[in-house]
């Protein structure tokens, strides 16, 4: 069995699913008590939420960059970045890792996507990831494609929620409606799935009350990453 890196603690909420599903599916697909080997490295998260604040992406670059080399350097197979926004800075921890693989969410959600034959996908995300092109830029190149919601009000409210709520482990009902409500107008706009590309959007929504059939890069990343850690 391969030794997974984690960076996590962007928000410890996520962190907490990543651990407990790269587990599940470990013990489920080797049976008796199987567990995964881990190695988590977990950050401050206010660091980094005021770096994005600043706009300094090329200093959180460099605090995963050092990040992921130390995963490496302490026996670390392969890397995992366990938020979708920091994969802004993807190509950078790449480069950093050498010939050591980096799971990316994006590449990872694309492929379910596309396994279940969704080509118009609802994203939702952080501030950051909707309105920047490396996340969505990625589901394109991969033939898929990503609607936003339109305004930019609706965008900074869905990632106010992230930020003031979800990454504190809160879940209001209000919140959830005005999810549920964006969801239905991208629906009507042509999605055929949702995509909740933030790790802490799955304790929100989900499929028992999503208008659009739901693609959880939390639960897709993480699965991935057992898979990885088992080939």
């Amino acid at each position: 069995m391969k030794t997974i890196g984690i960076i996590g603690g962007l928000s410890p909420v996520s962190t907490v699913s990543y651990y407990k599903i790269i587990n599940d599916t470990v013990r489920q697909e080797l049976g008796r008590d199987h567990s995964a080997k881990i190695i988590l490295y977990s950050v401050d998260c206010e660091e980094f939420c005021e770096l994005k604040r600043k706009g300094d992406w090329e200093t959180q670059s460099k605090m995963l960059c050092d990040v992921a080399i130390t995963l490496k350097g302490v026996g670390a197979d392969f890397i995992v970045l366990a938020t979708n926004t920091m994969h802004k800075v993807a190509d950078d921890i790449q480069k950093a890792l050498g010939e050591t693989p980096f799971l990316h969410i994006a590449d990872a959600t694309a492929d379910e996507a596309l396994s279940k034959g969704f080509k118009t996908v609802a994203f939702l995300g952080t501030k950051y990831a909707m309105d920047m092109d490396f996340y969505t830029g990625c589901l394109e190149s991969r033939g898929l494609k990503p609607l936003v919601p339109e305004a930019e009000s609706e965008r900074e409210k869905i990632s106010r929620i992230i930020y003031e709520e979800l990454i504190k482990g809160e879940v209001n009902q209000s919140s959830e409606a005005f999810y549920i409500k964006t969801i239905q107008a991208l629906k009507e706009r042509g999605a055929e799935a949702v995509i909740l590309g933030c790790t802490e959007i799955g304790t929100l929504i989900n499929e028992d009350n999503s208008p659009l059939p739901v693609l959880d890069t939390t639960l897709i990343h993480a699965h991935r990453a057992a898979k990885l850690a088992l080939s």
